[in-house]
């Protein structure tokens, strides 16, 4: 049930429409085509699909994959496996997590370890694209242990895996917290004539860091610059994420030292940020601060994420009179408007139960001229409206709607501010509201529409009940 009558847009001309149903059709055709030869082709069905030659796209994929969903798991793998090869097509990663859901590769595992087999048995033609293709399906599916079985098997079809291989299975094993049957696997590399590269250095550190055994990540990167694969800023950044977590702020610092040495490996704004988002999870606020001091001085300018990290940092620890001292500082540099750090402060206001100073601080930078952003509105309102401040709400939302500065409200805060309106009776404010979201074409949230009708069938409004199309 819809509340509002919206009016019917101005008829178009038929043809677009034609054209986009013959579209579907055609994709449904070429999805019945290549169904049927799976059908008829149950052994070795790449072979048939080989003489179609279709154009692919992830919706024919798609459609293919629904109908073999039902009872034919290993043929609509087959399919998968066959299309991600196919030279006009490429999956995403939406693609491979829908085969996953479809086929139920997550809860069925071994339908992996069975489409190799089948391959086997049936002789088929393989390829190195092809079992990439599986180790990326188990890489979504967080398959470690049949990425590994994978990996095992493709010696059986004569094919050597590459280092891409191998780090898909390394990352899936650092992932599972392994990193005794990563570090195998990356040593395993080595007696085949492989090296690991970047991806398997930053999989492997991260592993490490991720279980807070710091010093071994520590010694991957002094291997890395003897193997002569000098570290980036995502190494040293997911060290001291590590450092962040587990360490001290004087290892942090002395990594950070080293980046500023480092000459091709600067540390650049993210790896400021996240080493200030680590400390201040700590609690270590100061700290933070002392680092952000140091990236200024190095002449990275924050962004608004660092800036936000920081003032949630001071929110937490009740540290205020500091978050307003560092705003001032950035607004003054110039690296941060006024506008979005005051509203990055009413959101951590409100997120560390600060209600009344963040309504303040709100206010505030409506009176200033300042434009606040639209998280900042939305969850001010939210919160006016959950303390029964609902008419104060409206009157904030008014203010904002005033300044024209196209701020979008979360569609939920309408509906919950036209509901409070409503039920504590205040119908002309309603109607205002009513009104706006009718020129806004916003529509009420399914799940508020009935008690929003409930009240204005109470009162009778007849403009009301006239815009609602009661």
């Amino acid at each position: 049930m819809f509340l509002f009558v919206f009016p019917r847009s101005p008829s178009f001309s038929i043809s677009p429409g034609v054209y986009k149903i013959s579209g579907l059709r055609l994709h449904s055709l070429l999805a019945d085509k290549l169904y049927t030869h799976l059908q008829n082709n149950p052994t070795n069905p790449e072979r048939a699909l080989n003489l179609v030659k279709p154009k692919l796209d992830a919706s024919c994929i798609n459609e293919v994959l629904q109908r073999c969903s039902q009872n034919e798991s290993q043929l609509g793998l087959r399919f998968f496996v066959w299309a991600g090869c196919q030279s006009n097509n490429r999956h995403s990663c939406y693609t491979y997590d829908r085969v996953c859901q479809l086929l139920k590769v997550r809860e069925t595992p071994q339908v992996v370890l069975h489409l190799v087999e089948a391959y086997k048995e049936e002789k088929c033609a393989v390829s190195v694209k092809m079992f990439k293709v599986v180790l990326h399906l188990c890489r979504e599916a967080k398959l470690a242990n049949e990425a590994l079985s994978v990996l095992r098997k493709m010696s059986v079809f004569d094919i050597r895996p590459d280092t891409n291989a191998y780090n898909l299975v390394i990352r899936l094993f650092c992932e599972k917290g392994d990193l005794v049957m990563a570090d195998k696997l990356m040593g395993e590399m080595g007696l085949i004539d492989l090296y690991p590269d970047m991806i398997t250095y930053v999989s492997m550190i991260k592993g490490f860091v991720d279980i807070g055994r710091l010093a071994e990540a520590t010694r991957l990167l002094k291997v890395m610059k003897r193997t002569g694969c000098a570290p980036n800023v995502v190494v040293y950044s997911t060290l001291l994420d590590g450092v962040c977590k587990h360490g001290s702020i004087e290892q942090a610092l002395e990594l950070l030292s080293e980046m500023e040495k480092g000459g091709d490996c600067c540390p650049n704004v993210v790896t400021y940020t996240s080493l200030i988002h680590g400390l201040c999870e700590k609690g270590k606020t100061m700290d933070a601060l002392f680092i952000f001091d140091k990236m200024e001085d190095s002449g990275v300018s924050p962004n608004r994420v660092t800036v936000s990290t920081l003032i949630n940092g001071f929110c937490a620890d009740s540290l205020l009179e500091e978050a307003y001292k560092l705003i001032d500082r950035i607004v003054a540099r110039g690296s941060v408007s006024f506008g979005d750090c005051y509203s990055s402060l009413v959101v951590c206001l409100l997120r560390t139960k600060k209600s009344e100073e963040a309504e303040k601080v709100f206010r505030s930078l409506l009176a200033s001229g300042a434009k606040p952003d639209s998280l900042a509105s939305s969850l001010i309102i939210r919160e006016l409206c959950s303390k029964i401040r609902v008419l104060d709400g409206f009157y904030l939302y008014e203010e904002i709607e005033k300044m024209s500065c196209s701020v979008t409200l979360d569609s939920d805060i309408y509906s919950i501010l036209l509901l409070g309106l409503c039920q504590q009776g205040y119908l002309v404010e309603a109607a205002k509201l009513a009104r706006s979201m009718l020129g806004k074409n916003v529509r009420p949230q399914s799940t508020y529409v009935d008690e929003i009708v409930k009240h204005v069938k109470k009162f009778e409004d007849k403009e009301l009940i006239g815009l609602f199309g009661l």
